[in-house]
Parts: C-alpha cells; sequence; structure tokens
C-alpha cells in the first residue's frame, strides 16, 4: 500500500467522480482505476460502487477513508513539523470545538490566530463531543475542546473554564423568572428542553436533581442546538445550559438566564490532545493561544457564566 494510493481514494470518494478526480490529481483516468483495482485486492474489499450518477463508497470504504485520511494528515503534520522546527508557526491546524462552546470561543480564537500566527490555517470543526473524541483519537483533528466527564484518559487534558448552567426560556416566557435566580425545585417543575443522556451536561443536571431529592417532571429531549433554540423561542418549555450556546438570543434580549439558587450545576470545559501524536509547533502555538483567549473571554465577562481555571 502506497501514499499515492490514499491520496488517490480520498480524493475519488471528496469529488464523487473518477474523471473529476484524474483532473485534480492530473492523473489518466485509466491509471487512477487500476490503483483504486490495486488497493481494493490488497485489502480484499471492495471500496467504491460506480454507477450512472457517479462513485459512492461502500461500508469498507467509508471506514478505509476516515483511516485514510488520518493517515495523510498524520504525514503533513509531519512534514510541516521539521519545515518549520527552526521558523515561526506555520501549516495547517485542525482544532475540533463541541456546538455548545463554538458561539462563545470560535470567532475570538480565529482572530487571535489571524492576529497572532497570519502563517497557520486554523481549521475549526463543529461536532458532537463524541464525534470529536473518535476523531481526535484517529489523529484527524490536533486539538478538541472537551468536557471532562472522567472519561478523557487517552487524551492530555489541559482544564480552560468551568460553565455554570442557568435555567433559560424566552424573554416573555410564561415559564420566566421575575427575580435574577430561581431555586431548583421551581425550576425541575417547569417543561425541561434538554440534550439526550448521552450529552455531558445532561447527566450532570440529573446528578445534581437526584442529590436534592427532586426529579424532572416533564422532559424534551433534543441534541440539535439549532432545533433546542427554536423549541425556546415556541415556549415549549424553559432548559438548563450553559449560556454560551445562547449568548447572541441573550445580548439581543430574546432569552433570560437566571442562576439556579441553593445547588450549583456546572460543566469543566477542556483542551484535548492526543497522547501519542506529538503535536507541530503551530498546534502547540493554537493550544497556547485558546488557555490566552479563554481566560481574557473570562475575566472580561465576554464568556458569560464561566470562570477560568488554568493560569
Amino acid at each position: 500500500m502506497e501514499l499515492r494510493q490514499l491520496r488517490y481514494f480520498v480524493a475519488i470518494v471528496d469529488h464523487g467522480s473518477l474523471s473529476r478526480a484524474a483532473r485534480v490529481l492530473h492523473i489518466a483516468q485509466p491509471a487512477l482505476t487500476q490503483q483504486v483495482r490495486q488497493l481494493e485486492e490488497e485489502l480484499g474489499a471492495q471500496l467504491l460502487h460506480r454507477s450512472a450518477q457517479g462513485v459512492m463508497s461502500t461500508d469498507a470504504g467509508k471506514t478505509f477513508y476516515e483511516h485514510a485520511q488520518a493517515i495523510l494528515k498524520q504525514v503533513e503534520d509531519a512534514k510541516w513539523a521539521v519545515a518549520q522546527s527552526t521558523g515561526r508557526p506555520s501549516g495547517t491546524v485542525a482544532l475540533g470545538v463541541p456546538q455548545s462552546v463554538s458561539s462563545a470561543l470560535a470567532l475570538p480564537l480565529l482572530t487571535a490566530v489571524r492576529e497572532h500566527y497570519p502563517e497557520i490555517s486554523l481549521q475549526l470543526t463543529e461536532e458532537l463531543s463524541g464525534n470529536l473524541m473518535e476523531q481526535l483519537k484517529s489523529g484527524r483533528i490536533n486539538l478538541a475542546v472537551l468536557f471532562d466527564d472522567g472519561q478523557l484518559g487517552a487524551f492530555s487534558v489541559t482544564p480552560l473554564v468551568e460553565e455554570e448552567l442557568m435555567f433559560i426560556t424566552r424573554a416573555d416566557s410564561r415559564f420566566a423568572v421575575g427575580r435574577k435566580s430561581i431555586p431548583l425545585a421551581k425550576a425541575v417543575h417547569a417543561p425541561l428542553i434538554l440534550p439526550g443522556l448521552q450529552h455531558g451536561v445532561r447527566p450532570r443536571i440529573e446528578r445534581v436533581v437526584q442529590e436534592a431529592g427532586l426529579s424532572i417532571e416533564q422532559v424534551i429531549d433534543i441534541n440539535s442546538v439549532a432545533i433546542l433554540k427554536s423549541a425556546l423561542q415556541a415556549d415549549i418549555g424553559a432548559t438548563i445550559l450553559p449560556v454560551a450556546p445562547v449568548l447572541s438570543e441573550i445580548e439581543r434580549g430574546e432569552f433570560v438566564a437566571h442562576t439556579i439558587s441553593g445547588h450549583t450545576i456546572s460543566r469543566t470545559v477542556v483542551l484535548c490532545a492526543s497522547r501519542n501524536i506529538p503535536l507541530t509547533n503551530a498546534a502547540a502555538a493554537v493550544s497556547r493561544l485558546v488557555l490566552d483567549v479563554t481566560a481574557e473571554l473570562c475575566l472580561s465577562g465576554r464568556w458569560l457564566g464561566a470562570s477560568v481555571l488554568h493560569r
């Protein structure tokens, strides 16, 4: 198996066509087809399904595509690491950010990278935290912002911030509170729109509620931040979440956030890197910048409900 075969295969999948991939790769289509056939013979599996509409990956092809992407990225990272060993950090850095954090962190971080490291191309991936963990393990991304749920032993972990979870409603909601805080017993009495149990904040909410001798009376499970916002705007219920996912709506006065009195519900946001794959100089520079940016956002009050954990 050769690296060029991996590049050829990834290009075919990305373009969905042998002819388009051949043009991009500057290789004759029969030669490209021969390389794919050799790859399939070596692996003992069909990777591509060819039809009049184009080329699609088989189940085996989808699995191989993810590994091929990770291998090619690590090869590229190795080249950059050698090239930049004596110069300014440069190259591509892939950083994964959960949906519920991106609205607070993504734009300030992009701005900071462009200002301090113009030679670095930052690729931000917004995904569910479970997907980001898999991508970080395989080497498809260099760094990931995750939530410390006690299951991050496979990674090198740096604490970033502690985020308080608040009771959030539409500004004119029938579930709105007339003061800045709400008791937990009253908060769980309202219909709550919450992420599913497989997501980091939900188990924390359930644990604190159970420890308080209470129970959530009615739950609406929604795993999409966009749909959850729409449900809040429709006043179907309230939610208990960090402020970051709805920060823009709060700033526009559409939503309001109340602290939960008597009980603290929070989540720990951390920066993770692989223990097995070394960081390039560029990735290390971005890692340091993530610490600086999160600290500045907390100390300036721009990341509402968050307190910095690192120094």
